[in-house]
């Protein structure tokens, strides 16, 4: 699963989510977690399958996807969605998201001698014939690993891979923790580790990758020109059910079947998919334009009636929030670095932002009720590691006043100025998506005045979705708050996100605390169920209150599913690499 891949937006609602685990499988939670009491199914109905057709598939996009056809360098959701058809991931789990044997490759972990076995199936192939090999695991790693690559994939979590951090840090030219013993054209791949981790059984866990790259294919290419390349820009190599046939930049991309696919021959002749407005969403539904279209939830009344459609639902395993930047990006020491004079470094104003915000009323009066308020940064699909005691950020006017006036926020006229008596102007950037979010937006800029913080979008306006990314990665000085999104991985590691040596933790918070709780939270120890969830209670506890990163709310994602396909379901045990697995969905006879 992923976590951390900037996405377009959950259930079409607004701004970008960030989500993107260096190497595995996007998550979901099913119907679970809800607080509302709208009940969809998870999966289309099961029917006799018949073989040919062709499907559209609608990409609800105002702006292009970037179209980075490799799962160890891509950013965004979009580019994540049109690669689906090919972009499979070395494992299969089970509904618990637990690796089993069904995948392209099975996994053996070995705690006294500190492995990690994954050994790929004969005749898994890439879609130029060639078998899977060792080589292409190993290769995955080197792609995130290699500064030349700038991969935003690379975590400190690696370095429990003997030798990863000395590769990434450009010392040696191999990593020794990766051990082929049937060499590079075998199918074992052997990684020896400081020690073993209690969520690597389990897809999504951040610690090793779960993809493999085409060797063979990219060797040649220089690791600082590898993202623009060719080979992965318009002629991508896959060992998934569909091989790509043709690529409209950031527009278009159709899929045929790979004809050397290991589970055997796919069900539909072609894949198409293509980028349109998401203010023509609901319109595409209606007039039965695409067969699979995801909804707009803010336009969930306009299409609910459609006929010969099915709404395949679920929530996703993900959540949006409000982020402080208070530091940056230490690219040479490959690690985050905070601020200690960072305009957003004092926690009470803060909390006093977060308390300010109307999120749950504003959403649901938005969305019909399809969004709903989360507390923590566990979200409740996560079972007993999400504390439900916790209560997080309410409205509270009345609370983020008496914060504000506690920490010397003065009122001068109708803005309160620091506590040294300076002017205060609160940069905010948010990203357009759909045409709820302005409002949304300017809702949230009213509610803070009503505190006296004079908050103003960064630009004068809402940002476009390459723009916001290029922005919040690369730690643009304007921005002291922004408004984004994670989609989370199956395994409820926090290390990936919110640690000192991962480039995801994008407000750049580090504290002595924090770093403790995640060693905790994924330390021998955590091996004991019990302790694992109590440092993810505390854990929880602490974030809230420090509130560098707030959650906000989630939604559910709804897809408009033509009647006629069978096959296209978010059980996590019929899914791979987060999305259905195509080779399953097929028409009906």
């Amino acid at each position: 699963m992923k976590k951390g891949k900037f996405i377009s937006s959950l259930g079409i609602v607004s701004t970008v989510a960030l989500a993107l685990v260096a190497c595995g499988k996007s998550g979901n939670g099913g119907n679970e977690g809800a607080k509302t009491d709208r009940k969809f199914p998870i999966e289309s109905p099961n029917k006799t399958a018949k073989q040919g057709g062709t499907i559209k598939i609608a990409l609800e996009s105002d702006t292009p996807f970037t179209g980075v056809f490799n799962e160890e360098l891509q950013n965004d959701q979009p580019s994540a969605d049109v690669s689906s058809p090919g972009q499979e991931s070395l494992f299969d789990t089970d509904d618990e998201y637990k690796i089993n044997d069904k995948g392209p490759a099975t996994l053996r972990l070995n705690r006294k001698a500190k492995t990690v076995t994954i050994t790929i199936k004969k005749g898994v192939k890439w879609s130029d014939g060639k078998q899977v090999t060792a080589k292409d695991v190993e290769f995955a790693y080197e792609i995130i690993a290699n500064k030349a690559t700038k991969s935003q994939r690379y975590s400190s979590q690696f370095n429990i891979i003997n030798g990863m951090e000395e590769y990434h840090e450009g010392k040696v030219k191999t990593i020794s923790g990766i051990e082929m013993p049937d060499g590079e054209e075998g199918r074992v791949v052997v990684l020896h580790c400081s020690e073993l981790k209690p969520g690597m059984y389990y897809s999504g866990n951040g610690y090793f990758c779960e993809n493999a790259a085409p060797y063979h294919y990219l060797k040649d290419v220089p690791f600082s020109k590898l993202e623009s390349s060719d080979q992965l820009r318009k002629k991508p190599l896959y060992f998934g059910p569909y091989e790509a046939q043709k690529i409209v930049r950031g527009q278009a991309v159709t899929w045929v079947p790979n004809k050397y696919y290991w589970r055997g021959k796919p069900k539909l002749d072609k894949i198409e998919y293509q980028v349109i407005a998401t203010n023509s969403a609901s319109q595409s539904i209606k007039s039965h334009k695409f067969d699979i279209a995801r909804v707009v939830n803010s336009q969930w009344k306009e299409v609910k009636d459609t006929k010969d459609v099915n709404f395949v639902a679920q929530i996703p395993l993900a959540y949006f929030y409000m982020a402080f930047k208070v530091g940056k990006w230490d690219d040479a020491k490959s690690k985050n670095v905070m601020n200690p004079k960072a305009k957003m470094g004092d926690k009470s104003l803060r909390q006093a932002m977060a308390y300010a915000l109307n999120t749950d009323s504003v959403y649901k009066h938005y969305t019909d009720g399809l969004s709903f308020q989360v507390p923590t940064l566990i979200p409740a699909q996560y079972g007993d590691y999400f504390d439900k005691s916790n209560k997080g950020y309410t409205f509270n006017l009345k609370k983020a006043n008496q914060i504000l006036d506690k920490a010397g926020y003065k009122k001068k006229g109708k803005w309160r100025t620091t506590p040294d008596g300076k002017p205060l102007t609160i940069n905010l950037l948010a990203k357009a998506k759909t045409p709820i979010d302005e409002p949304i937006i300017q809702n949230y800029i009213l509610q803070w005045k009503k505190v006296g913080l004079n908050v103003k979008l960064v630009g004068g306006r809402l940002a476009e979705f390459n723009s916001f990314y290029d922005k919040v990665q690369h730690d643009d000085p304007k921005v002291d708050v922004f408004l984004g999104g994670w989609t989370l991985s199956s395994e409820p590691s926090q290390e990936q996100l919110y640690s000192e040596g991962t480039m995801q933790n994008y407000s750049r918070f580090i504290t002595p605390e924090n770093t403790k709780l995640l060693k905790e939270m994924d330390s021998q120890k955590a091996f004991d169920h019990k302790y694992r969830v109590q440092k993810f209670h505390e854990w929880q506890k602490y974030m809230n209150d420090e509130a560098y990163v707030v959650p906000t709310y989630n939604v559910y994602q709804i897809d408009a599913v033509n009647s006629k396909l069978t096959g296209y379901s978010y059980k996590p045990s019929k899914m791979n690499n987060g999305h259905p697995l195509w080779y399953q969905v097929a028409f009906t006879k």
